[in-house]
């Protein structure tokens, strides 16, 4: 698989990271197979987070093999030092290691999430003192919602801790021209200050709506190989590091097949994507709106 220079950090990062959302709902033996499947692939980025179940506990009894050769990275949705602080420690334990690779300030798309993260007393507070005491050498944020690349945009204006940043891009969310005008800015910022760029939401296809739900993410993905092949060699034609796998471990492996096999869209081949996109839908909806 690819690799691409996580920015400042200096990680030679596969193009697709492991996105541990599909674990959370999964046995540890499901959990093997998409591991081992991820790893096969060249996969050496791990993304994994307290709020995605039992994810950390299915990662555990792979850190003393795999440790030294991957990326690790989690994340906090606490807004305050101390709660945030609590739950680094509680990660690291669930997660088995004594460190983690990057530490993220998790899902801040609004401002309002911003100022409470950043504010006196506030979980950035946690993310500095970690990096300070060697539980974690890089910083990042991470947001969803049609705001989050402005909000990430506004606070890498604020300060300089981050050296990453995670927010959704597809061809879908591109089609938007406010969405895709928030992405640019943000991107000439990062890349003016070598800030690594994950991107979540690649094969994101719809809200559910009253459908049943037929895979574990929280919106309907692509799950045919070739509109799943599409969509992630959009993403991989942007100037961006890396991709996060579906939260999904059927759809997984065809992420990986679509990456491995992926060629770099010209620019008629990305605007004959663009003009499909308005058979899907943002699923950025009621309560992610």
């Amino acid at each position: 698989m690819e690799r691409r220079r996580l920015g400042r950090t200096g990680h030679m990062n596969s193009a697709v990271a492991f996105g541990s959302a599909a674990l959370g709902r999964v046995d540890q033996d499901t959990a093997d197979r998409a591991i081992q499947t991820a790893l096969d692939g060249g996969v050496n980025h791990i993304d994994v987070a307290p709020s995605y179940g039992d994810a950390e506990l299915r990662w555990k009894p792979w850190m003393p093999r795999i440790r030294e050769r991957i990326f690790l990275g989690c994340k906090t949705r606490e807004r305050t030092r101390e709660a945030a602080w609590a739950q680094l420690n509680r990660s690291l334990e669930r997660l088995g290691t004594d460190r983690l690779d990057l530490y993220q300030l998790h899902s801040v798309g609004r401002l309002h999430g911003l100022d409470a993260a950043m504010a006196k007393g506030g979980a950035l507070e946690t993310l500095i003192r970690a990096r300070d005491e060697g539980l974690t050498r890089w910083l990042g944020i991470t947001g969803h919602t049609h705001d989050a690349p402005s909000t990430l945009y506004g606070a890498l204006t604020r300060v300089d801790e981050f050296d990453t940043v995670m927010f959704p891009l597809n061809f879908v969310l591109f089609s938007i021209p406010h969405y895709r005008r928030d992405y640019e800015r943000l991107l000439a910022l990062c890349q003016e200050r070598e800030i690594g760029i994950q991107i979540i939401k690649t094969v994101a296809k719809d809200p559910w709506g009253d459908r049943p739900r037929t895979h574990t993410t929280w919106y309907e993905p692509f799950a045919d190989q070739p509109r799943i092949d599409a969509a992630v060699a959009f993403v991989l034609s942007q100037p961006v590091t890396t991709l996060c796998s579906a939260g999904d471990v059927t759809v997984l492996p065809r992420i990986l097949d679509a990456a491995e096999r992926y060629h770099r869209l010209a620019e008629t081949e990305q605007a004959a994507l663009l003009a499909t996109a308005g058979q899907y839908h943002t699923p950025f909806v009621g309560e992610w709106a």
